[in-house]
């Protein structure tokens, strides 16, 4: 074998996902496509993404592009933003910017797990959180949501902890389902990992991914557990909320509630591990351009009408789908039970869904909301005809 065996094992998780993405580049090529399955921007960046990049291109120093660790203006305005929205006391040393989640977990990894240490992952749940952890040499224990309403299944959790057990991923708002978790189920998290940490002599982290945590639709609050649970890190991407997945801007936040000796030790490892795992810092530009891109968002009211349209239309025609709460996704029972005969179906129809097989859930499907108004409103017959044929 060339490989490592981390390196195998990450492959074979991650070859799925690989393997549909490459078909659906080759698929969706063709301009009549309706495509509506990765969460890929299908029009034009923001103007505001554009203005802040341009704003900062001109040097105005030697060292502009010299190399960047986290720079603290986009520390200090991350800070702001997380006072604002969390109303926890973060400050400009909690924070370490990175090359989006991705690089904000591969820190998270390397900063608070061990070789052969368990991570906890919610099922279903983004399907890259699996192949990380092979990557990073740790061992992925899966965590079922509640079946039908896909809440945090907190005592999934419970029982999904051993004595290995040193990190719990949650995700909301969370893809792919669209909900976002209440302060209770919170609570109720935190006891069982205070519990669980004194059972075993070991601390066990929350790593709290919230890259959707901007995108939620009218009337829905967001808490994090970062507010609850002290051994809690935040990894966040701006790539979501921007609709520019390209553009690689992300952090890790350390919990201000974090007993002060571990905050110090903490903050005081975040630069060199990050240098350790890679030189994962985001490029000058972006990091420069920061402060201006916290107040930068997609339409949430465009988004939300593409979600009541495509909502209204499935939900009414008899599909059963989860009203998301936050991200861009609709989440659905493929009708017939099976989601690669409704999804393949519906390819001959030049329309593309997502199926559920990506996520280990092969009796549902997936709908990316960042399709065009028009996209949305052609594919919408073809599927409620495929979804009748199929009942």
């Amino acid at each position: 074998m060339v490989m490592s065996m981390r390196a195998t094992a990450a492959k074979a998780s991650v070859d799925v996902v690989t393997d549909y993405l490459a078909r659906m580049q080759a698929l969706t090529a063709d301009p009549d496509a309706l495509d509506m399955t990765f969460g890929n921007p299908h029009e034009f960046p923001l103007p505001a993404l554009s203005t802040a990049i341009r704003a900062q291109i001109d040097p105005r120093s030697v060292d502009w592009f010299a190399y960047k660790t986290s720079e603290r203006g986009a520390q200090d305005a991350v800070a702001a933003g997380l006072r604002e929205e969390l109303g926890l006391p973060f400050q400009a040393d909690d924070i370490a910017m990175t090359q989006g989640a991705f690089g904000a977990m591969s820190l998270a990894f390397a900063l608070l797990a061990d070789a052969g240490d368990e991570v906890v992952i919610p099922v279903p749940g983004w399907f890259c959180y699996e192949p990380m952890l092979h990557a990073a040499n740790l061992v992925p224990v899966r965590a079922a949501l509640a079946e039908g309403s896909f809440d945090l299944d907190v005592e999934a959790i419970a029982r999904a902890i051993t004595p290995r057990t040193r990190i719990v991923i949650v995700n909301s708002p969370a893809n792919p389902t669209g909900r976002v978790y209440p302060r209770a189920a919170w609570e109720a998290l935190a006891d069982v990992l205070e519990g669980a940490s004194q059972a075993n002599g070991r601390r066990i982290w929350i790593l709290s991914d919230e890259p959707y945590r901007r995108i939620r639709f009218p009337g829905v609050g967001f808490e994090s557990p970062a507010g609850f649970y002290a051994s809690t890190a935040i990894d966040y991407s701006y790539a979501k909320v921007m609709l520019a997945p390209g553009q690689r801007l992300g952090y890790l936040a350390l919990s201000p509630l974090l007993p002060a000796a571990e905050r110090a030790e903490l903050r005081a490892a975040l630069m060199p591990i990050g240098l350790a795992v890679g030189w994962g810092f985001p490029d000058a530009i972006m990091q420069y351009a920061a402060p201006a891109l916290e107040t930068v968002s997609l339409d949430m009211a465009e988004l939300t009408r593409k979600r009541d349209r495509m909502y209204s239309a499935l939900s009414g025609a008899g599909v059963e789908i989860t009203k998301p709460e936050g991200t861009f996704y609709l989440w659905g029972r493929a009708p017939g039970g099976s989601a690669r005969e409704f999804c393949a179906a519906l390819e001959k129809r030049n329309v593309y869904l997502m199926p559920g097989t990506l996520f280990d859930q092969p009796h549902h499907f997936r709908v990316s909301l960042t399709a065009t108004m028009d996209t949305i409103e052609r594919a919408i017959p073809h599927v409620l005809e495929v979804a009748a044929e199929l009942r």
